[in-house]
């Protein structure tokens, strides 16, 4: 089978982890991770190195690709540009649990993963560097743009719109032929009934604007906002 690797080796990159081996297309050599000491274990197995040493990497261990396994929708995708810089012709994998259900007509971007249990509905359109997380429901032609995110138990209606760098909180539920513009949140356990502009966060039932929000700010707890990826930083 052919190498990869995980970049980032979080609770979100062991689901990851967990989601390519049972899917068994890829080996997976390791992780990636600037903030975890180089050589230490997850999950049985090893830190590789952070994306700097991604080129020694690829030539030593013949690795076609891998995936960035990173919750925060901005984060993951100042780490994918980091990836680019070092590694231009870097190759990005899509990973897809044997439990999600795929409809027809569906496409599906790179770097995305359909975690266990997820349910993409007949032509729907997912973009690059998406999350349709753990049981979370997409339904008949719906659209997620680039680096959106729907967490776990999510239910959206039939030709629902997610913008780029928006997310769907846990176990939110939003009816048919709703729009959520870029850069938005949508609280956990909401329910949506209108359309939500950009730069927002909405939460209730029904949802509610409950203030504006900037590109980046985070939105998982305990995230902070990241600005710039560093080179090293101390393990956690």
């Amino acid at each position: 089978m052919k190498n990869i690797v995980i970049f980032g080796a979080s609770g979100h990159g062991n689901v990851v982890l967990d989601c390519i081996e049972k899917q068994g297309d890829y080996t997976v050599l390791g992780f990636i991770d600037s903030y975890k000491k180089k050589g230490r274990t997850v999950n049985g197995y090893t830190i590789l190195g952070s994306e700097f040493d991604l080129p020694f990497l690829i030539d030593k261990y013949a690795i076609v690709g891998g995936i960035v396994a990173i919750g925060d929708n901005w984060t993951r995708k100042l780490v994918m540009d980091r990836i680019m810089a070092i590694s231009p012709m870097f190759s990005f994998i899509s990973v897809i649990h044997p439990s999600a259900s795929i409809g027809r007509n569906t496409l599906i971007g790179k770097g995305t993963v359909i975690m266990p249990g997820a349910i993409i509905n007949s032509n729907s359109r997912i973009g690059d560097f998406c999350i349709i997380n753990t049981n979370a429901s997409i339904d008949h032609d719906g659209t997620m743009e680039n680096f959106s995110s729907l967490a776990p138990r999510v239910c959206t209606g039939g030709n629902f719109s997610l913008g780029a760098y928006s997310a769907v909180c846990l176990g939110a539920n939003i009816i048919e032929n709703i729009k959520v513009a870029d850069h938005s949140i949508v609280g956990a356990g909401s329910l949506v009934i209108n359309n939500i502009e950009k730069n927002v966060v909405v939460y209730g039932s029904p949802s509610r604007v409950i203030r504006k929000r900037s590109a980046g700010e985070p939105y998982l707890s305990g995230a902070k906002k990241v600005s710039v990826i560093p080179i090293y930083a101390k393990e956690v």
